[in-house]
């Protein structure tokens, strides 16, 4: 084994800190689309006439074609090189973002959206491998993933900010047009400062068959809790594509074990610490999104916010999570490690959850902030730490893949958690209006409000398991990012970034 010289590096530091500008300008791109739409929905579906029963899938069609080829961008990323696959991401994103943006029906906005997701899985892991490849100092490393870990968990809620702007001031087209203007300064900054490096070895070959193997697995997986939440649990199509799921990704897992040129080589997730990683994303990518619409409900129903000022309602939670990004990165990470730091921002989360519940037809803001807060520090515990520690001590030849993965936990984690929790939550308002005849509209409204309980109760249940999993799986060894950093002499040539 041999431990490169990281004290000294490749980049000039001025140019790195304008990589990371790149970078994070990308990222908040891929992160708020997820949620920008979910409020122009209402004015889309207006305008273009589709009905309550499709409205689902201009917001579907995006994740399924993200969370399906995420691990196929990131091995792209790997063969083709970083800045190339990062300015292709960009540009194929603005285009499919323009093109939703001039949608004139609903079948061009669906399909707008769906290829968004096919580019977005190009350059969300191709975003995260160049921060790992470029900041290779320790103290770098903390403030660049400090930075990044923010802009993870904190683009949904920022995505609901600006969609309400938007949506209130100018058009709901602009929800998606405004990718245009981000790409348009992130394509010149990524020109100028990501670096660019000729290839050392031999080319690696792509995984045709594990391709097919990991993105039909990971769209069948994502459809069917998508499709669980409008037809049911018990609806064919749903469990039927969750059990074909299942059977492609252990039929991908055995092809990883036999294949010369793996699409996912094991070694990246069988490390305790990075699973610990994939999987604390996961949990809290499924929790998050979940919440934000359980939360946006809440405020938009029960407290009849417009969209902009449930966008600005928000706000504390994304300042605390900046804030406890910037800490636990430079100050509680390197000396407490992630198997103390993420439970601890775990528990945080389900104490927020318990928080939420005691929201009722009454409550105002001030009585939701608390837990607002309390979700904002505990996400900024969580992200930093799991995303760097994900990526720590990875091949930089695996650095693409490994990026996918992390974004690949937190968008199927994501998908799991908005349709559980909304499909609980629609199963909690039924019963608790059949229960409570006739349906005035007064119990409608502590209906909806008891299906929000139910939906934080679960989440708070997901975020306790995930602090039980991350407090048994992460190792006890100190965090060290120059400990980290080691290839095998014996491997082929690493890709050159």
């Amino acid at each position: 084994m041999t431990t490169p010289d990281i004290s000294s590096p490749t980049t000039p530091a001025t140019r790195r800190w304008w990589t990371l500008g790149t970078v994070a300008i990308a990222q908040l791109m891929v992160v708020l689309d997820a949620t920008v739409v979910n409020i122009a929905l209402p004015a889309a579906q207006a305008d273009l006439g589709f009905s309550d029963g499709d409205r689902q899938w201009v917001v579907t069609a995006y994740s399924l074609a993200f969370g399906s080829l995420l691990l196929l961008g990131g091995r792209l990323s790997d063969l083709i090189g970083r800045k190339l696959a990062f300015l292709i991401g960009l540009v194929g994103f603005a285009a499919a973002s323009l093109l939703g943006g001039l949608a004139v029906s609903f079948e061009m906005l669906v399909a707008a959206r769906a290829l968004q997701g096919v580019f977005a899985a190009l350059l969300a892991p191709t975003a995260l491998a160049v921060l790992t490849t470029t900041f290779t100092i320790p103290r770098e490393r903390s403030r660049a993933f400090g930075v990044f870990g923010a802009i993870a968990g904190a683009g949904g809620a920022v995505g609901l900010l600006l969609g309400g702007f938007l949506t209130e001031q100018f058009d709901w087209r602009w929800n998606l047009t405004i990718n245009v203007f981000f790409a348009a300064i992130a394509f010149v900054l990524a020109l100028v400062f990501v670096p660019a490096a000729s290839r050392q070895g031999p080319r690696p070959h792509l995984d045709i068959p594990g391709t097919l193997l990991a993105s039909a697995g990971l769209f069948a997986l994502v459809f069917g809790f998508s499709h669980a939440e409008s037809d049911g649990w018990d609806a064919p199509l749903t469990w039927g594509s969750l059990v074909a799921s299942a059977v492609l990704l252990v039929a991908f897992v055995i092809w990883q074990r036999v294949t010369t040129h793996p699409l996912l080589p094991l070694p990246v997730v069988v490390d305790r610490n990075r699973g610990a990683s994939f999987l604390s994303v996961m949990i809290t990518g499924a929790g998050m999104f979940g919440v934000f619409l359980i939360v946006t409900y809440y405020f938009q129903l029960s407290l009849a916010y417009t969209p902009m000022q449930t966008g600005v309602a928000f706000l504390p939670m994304i300042v605390m999570l900046v804030i406890a990004a910037q800490l636990s990165t430079n100050l509680l990470l390197p000396r407490l490690g992630p198997k103390i730091l993420v439970p601890a921002g775990m528990l945080m989360a389900a104490i927020a959850m318990v928080l939420f519940t005691r929201l009722d037809v009454d409550s105002a803001y001030l009585d939701a902030l608390p837990a607002l807060l309390t979700l904002g520090f505990g996400m900024g515990t969580i992200m930093p730490a799991a995303i760097q520690t994900a990526t720590l001590g990875v091949d930089r030849r695996y650095a693409g893949v490994s990026s996918a993965m992390v974004n690949t936990s937190q968008q199927v984690g994501g998908s799991i958690g908005t349709a559980l929790l909304n499909t609980l939550a629609a199963t909690a308002l039924a019963d608790y209006v059949a229960a409570n005849q006739p349906a005035s509209d007064a119990v409608l409204a502590d209906a909806a409000v008891h299906s929000y309980t139910v939906a934080y109760w679960w989440s708070a249940a997901f975020f306790a398991g995930g602090a039980i999993i991350a407090a048994f799986l992460f190792r006890r060894k100190r965090f060290s990012v120059a400990s980290a950093f080691h290839t095998d002499s014996t491997e082929a040539p690493a890709l050159a970034h």
